[in-house]
């Protein structure tokens, strides 16, 4: 039986009430007068159900679906702005026992050439991410207790923050690595990381199993029930996703924005991102043998309604979809992308050897810096801003923030001085005009007076060299 509070998978991502919310958006996607009452309801700005958002991703009324995006536009700029943060995956490892048949480091997978970074290796590389400009990581490992087990990867958060490299640092490590215990997850949390990621590929209990044959990914109850163990083990941010291609989206859809009203309702606050990768061609694993992909039309309604249905989730799309694509779900409600990303172990600092492999091939390959002048030219503040984290504005601090609205005096100003701090060590002659003129422009758009001067006042002074300010 459903039950969002439930402590059990089976309860609150429940294959029953999945198929007759199917059912019921099937019925009603010709249905304007429900889709319009919807829509109304969501321009409160405060989150519509899974039902609800259902009805809105099977809608075949042109109009309306024009309506939908126009709503996830205004929905996206009220809570987040312009503002686009910035990161990058670091990868430690393609050591794993599982067996995931939709990733080239599956454990059957004899011709890959594995490797796990050594800490020297992992300081390396992190000063190779600080010179290209980035202050927050997505640290990424396969499972295997062996090779990769929780002292591993504390030992490489340690590595990474404490490197200080000419104005560089990594202010923020995220962590996407396999389910685990409450115990494992309180050492997380003791070390500093910013936000747990575990994607659930498929909400599907049937398919997971399928795609997940064996190793400790398998347990679907596991893995699925994890960001509570991290929730209560003391994480405040955690990141959930599905990766669209590996079963059908409608019912993945509907499984996300449950799994995400469960958290609210049990935990008293949503997941602090949701990302929406699609599957992608790697190392033996061909896309055209999944039959659930999504086209870029479908791909976009997605991002809009998950705005719509959860407008204070920072949402996250990779280097995984094309600068094209990129650009067309920015505006849709997509707040954070990674920039010159290497998916392969050790790849920002060696070049690819035979035998190599990366996670998934990437689509946009452009540098840091291009994605950056990119941004500016389409009329996004690109951030690198990490300064909630620092401050203790986590969990239902952040979501108050967000949800207040108050964003715009705290995390604009914050998103303009890492800019400026970009274009003084990183940016060349180009984009430094770019972010100039940018800069100059964004920050009379503060609303709070006592903010904006305080913020010009910062801004000057990292010209001259000074670091790190955050309101």
């Amino acid at each position: 039986m459903y039950d969002v509070k439930s402590a059990r998978a089976e309860d609150f991502i429940n294959d029953e009430e999945i198929l007759d919310t199917l059912n019921y958006s099937a019925k009603h996607k010709s249905d304007a007068p429900l889709i319009k009452s919807i829509l109304e309801k969501a321009a409160l700005c405060k989150g519509i159900s899974h039902r609800e958002a259902a009805v809105l991703l099977d809608c075949d009324i042109p109009q309306l679906n024009d309506e939908i995006k126009a709503l996830a536009k205004k929905i996206k700029l009220r809570f987040y702005g312009n503002r686009i943060v910035l990161f990058a995956p670091l990868y430690l490892s393609n050591y794993c026992i599982n067996s995931c048949t939709y990733c080239p480091y599956h454990v059957h997978n004899k011709h890959i050439g594995r490797k796990k970074l050594t800490q020297e290796e992992i300081y390396r590389e992190t000063i190779a991410l600080q010179d290209l400009g980035h202050k927050r990581l997505a640290l990424e490992a396969g499972e295997d207790p062996v090779n990769n087990p929780i002292e591993y990867i504390l030992e490489s958060i340690n590595t990474i923050y404490s490197v200080k490299h000419k104005n560089g640092a990594i202010r923020r490590v995220n962590v996407n690595i396999a389910a685990t215990t409450h115990e494992e997850y309180k050492m997380l949390k003791d070390a500093g990381i910013g936000t747990y990621i575990l994607f659930q590929e498929t909400y599907n209990r049937a398919a997971y199993k399928t795609l997940h044959p064996a190793g400790p990914k398998s347990d679907y109850d596991w893995h699925t029930q994890a960001m509570d163990r991290a929730m209560e083990a003391g994480i405040d941010d955690v990141g959930i996703g599905v990766l669209f291609g590996l079963n059908l989206y409608r019912y993945d859809f509907t499984g996300l924005l449950m799994h995400a009203e469960h958290l609210e309702a049990a935990k008293g606050v949503g997941p602090h991102t949701i990302s929406v990768p699609r599957i992608r061609a790697a190392d033996g694993i061909d896309p055209a043998s999944f039959p659930d992909a999504i086209d870029d039309e479908t791909f976009a309604k997605i991002v809009a309604v998950i705005r719509i249905a959860v407008p204070y989730t920072g949402m996250i799309v990779s280097t995984r979809e094309s600068q094209n694509t990129r650009e067309k779900i920015l505006e849709l409600g997509v707040s954070q992308i990674s920039g010159g990303s290497r998916t392969s172990v050790g790849g920002y600092c060696e070049s690819e050897r035979p035998g190599d492999t990366t996670q998934f091939d990437v689509s946009d390959t452009r540098s840091l810096d291009e994605v950056v002048a990119w941004l500016m030219e389409l009329g996004y503040v690109p951030s690198f801003c990490t300064a909630c984290y620092r401050a203790g504005r986590t969990g239902d601090r952040f979501m108050q923030l967000v949800k207040s609205c108050q964003i715009a005096n705290c995390c604009h100003p914050n998103a303009l001085m890492t800019l400026k701090e970009y274009l003084e060590d990183y940016a060349c002659d180009k984009t430094k005009v770019l972010g100039e003129k940018l800069i100059e422009c964004e920050l009379n758009k503060i609303p709070d007076e006592k903010i904006r001067e305080r913020a010009k006042t910062y801004i000057r002074e990292e010209a001259f060299g000074k670091r790190d300010f955050r309101f």
